[in-house]
């Protein structure tokens, strides 16, 4: 439940911080509130509103098509991490209980073979403008890819602290039923 929610959570929050925060994106997008990102629908009613020129598009005329427009850019850093985060996911799957700095991520040699094509098959559906058309998505910068892996890497350390708590819980229980064993001697 707790790696769930952090997938929703990182997978929501790229896609807000995309449109709130990203300044650094080098794209000259225009960031917006949390409120106006919620009500963007409201938005031919605000007063004043303006958006840079992104993407090639001029949205002097029509400020509120930033956000159609620019939702694919949104939504296509949120299915990355999304996709990132479930390649950690197989990583942290080596082992229920074991750390993987303890079993390492090249103790299956196969799974890393599945998690570059994966991987492979994503940059297909970003930068092979057929596959974006027919997806949606478009190309990421290494800025993208650099938000994208910090949004999706904390699931590594959420599922450390998992499996440690897990550790301790197991080692408690075999101290206990060893301890009751002894007893029954």
């Amino acid at each position: 439940m707790a790696i769930g929610s952090y997938v929703g959570v990182a997978t929501i929050g790229i896609f807000i911080y995309w449109y709130t925060s990203y300044s650094w994106a080098g794209d000259n997008h225009t960031l917006v509130t949390l409120e106006q990102l919620m009500n963007w629908s409201k938005c031919q009613h605000w007063k004043d509103f303006t958006v840079n020129n992104f993407g090639g598009f001029d949205f002097k005329k029509d400020p509120c098509g930033y956000f159609t427009y620019a939702k694919s850019k949104a939504t296509t850093l949120s299915l990355t991490v999304l996709v990132v985060i479930e390649m950690f996911n197989a990583l942290n799957a080596l082992s229920e209980d074991a750390s993987l700095l303890v079993v390492g991520p090249f103790s299956n040699r196969w799974l890393l073979v599945a998690i570059a094509s994966s991987l492979v098959l994503h940059a297909v559906i970003l930068y092979i403008p057929l596959f974006q058309t027919i997806f949606g998505t478009t190309g990421l910068t290494l800025n993208d890819w650099i938000l994208a892996v910090a949004f999706s890497f904390p699931v590594i350390l959420l599922d450390e602290f998992l499996k440690k708590i897990s550790r301790r819980r197991n080692q408690k229980l075999y101290s206990q039923r060893d301890s009751s064993n002894s007893r029954d001697i």
